[in-house]
């Protein structure tokens, strides 16, 4: 088993106990047969125990994707079991769909506020002519307004508001009136202190629960898609649809994926993001037929790699106020999560894509530049 990790390794340009940022330190033997039996889960539970090291762990990651690793690794039982699952249940249901708020969302706004840049966005950053984090938040908030086609008067609904970001700069800048919704408690919490006194409501409510009354001129989603399932792509349009005006435009801002899955990854389901999954061009675009016209498709991926790294420096610099109430065994998690996620998007297995749709077309095009 040694001999086929280091074959493995080898492949990638990675030495064990080597001199280069990105090679693996080896700090317990049994690292090789638990990587060999549990594959990827493997390799983030061992670091999280402190069976390895690595000065930077997100290049090495990049580099094990970039060499096709995942590809050729063995598939363990437990992520056979972890496919099934997501086969054979509806893993995003409204009961399910909690999961992820309580054992993601809900974990402490201090956290958040500390990792975070001052406007509270937890989604990509667009680093377009930006010069740092907060900047790119803006640029990227400022680019789906544009996006949107906002103006005073308009109704916006925002599914996963999130702390409120998109709310409060496009209620303060565009002059437009907002409902945000969201799953957590905490966010909700936050979100309205920092709206107060703008034309803003943030409710507590899944998706599928919204009134089915309500009529909105813009919709949006922001980072919100990956909890959403494919079982369920079908129905989130549908009530998106449902709640446009038949002259509306749509925004969804979402990680994918290169290929049509049906489960997300095994380590990072159970410890960071329970039940959720990434979804391809091919099922996005299975969801929206008959329903939506794409207008446009915006992929800015290689963004996010900036944007997970500047939230790993900020975390890094907060972590001596922070590590009294999560502890080691959170940082190393935290920080697996934060830098693997970063090689995902620097080797471009991963992607962040802004789609704007409407029901009838925008005459003459979509003209918003970027």
């Amino acid at each position: 088993m040694k001999d086929v990790v280091y074959r493995m390794l080898d492949k990638a340009g990675i030495e064990p106990n080597g001199s280069r940022s990105w090679d693996i330190k080896i700090n317990d033997e049994r690292i090789f047969s638990r990587l060999f039996k549990d594959g990827e889960l493997g390799l983030g539970e061992s670091y999280m125990d402190g069976w390895w090291d690595c000065s930077n762990i997100d290049e090495m990651i990049t580099r094990l994707l970039e060499a096709k690793i995942d590809k050729t690794a063995r598939v363990s039982p437990k992520q056979v079991w972890h496919f099934m699952r997501h086969k054979l249940f509806n893993s995003q249901n409204k009961s399910r769909s909690k999961e992820v708020a309580e054992k993601h969302y809900n974990i402490g706004n201090n956290l958040y506020e500390s990792m975070l840049d001052e406007t509270m966005n937890y989604s990509c950053g667009y680093w377009k002519d930006a010069s740092n984090l907060a900047e790119a938040q803006r640029h990227k908030m400022d680019l789906i307004c544009r996006k949107l086609i906002l103006k005073p008067g308009l109704r916006l609904l925002d599914i996963g508001c999130g702390w409120g970001a998109l709310a409060k700069y496009a209620a303060q800048n565009y002059g437009v009136e907002v409902l945000g919704v969201t799953i957590s408690e905490p966010q909700q919490k936050l979100a309205l202190a920092r709206c107060q006194g703008l034309p803003v409501r943030i409710e507590l409510i899944d998706y599928r629960n919204l009134p089915s009354h309500e009529k909105f001129d813009r919709v949006v989603s922001i980072g919100m898609f990956e909890h959403v399932g494919y079982k369920n792509y079908h129905t989130f349009m549908k009530i998106v649809h449902q709640h446009l005006k038949d002259d509306g435009v749509f925004l969804l801002h979402t990680i994918g994926g290169n290929a049509s899955h049906i489960s997300g990854g095994v380590w990072i389901n159970k410890y960071i993001f329970p039940n959720g999954m990434l979804p391809s061009i091919a099922q996005i675009g299975r969801s929206i037929e008959k329903m939506f016209i794409m207008e446009d498709w915006h992929n800015f991926g290689s963004d996010y790699d900036k944007t997970l790294m500047a939230w790993h420096q900020n975390f890094n610099r907060h972590w001596p106020e922070l590590k009294k109430e999560y502890g080691e065994y959170f940082y190393r998690m935290w920080n697996y999560y934060l830098l693997s996620c970063a090689g995902c998007f620097r080797s471009r297995k991963l992607q962040l894509w802004q789609i704007v749709m409407t029901k009838t077309g925008l005459k003459g095009g979509f003209q918003v530049r970027v």
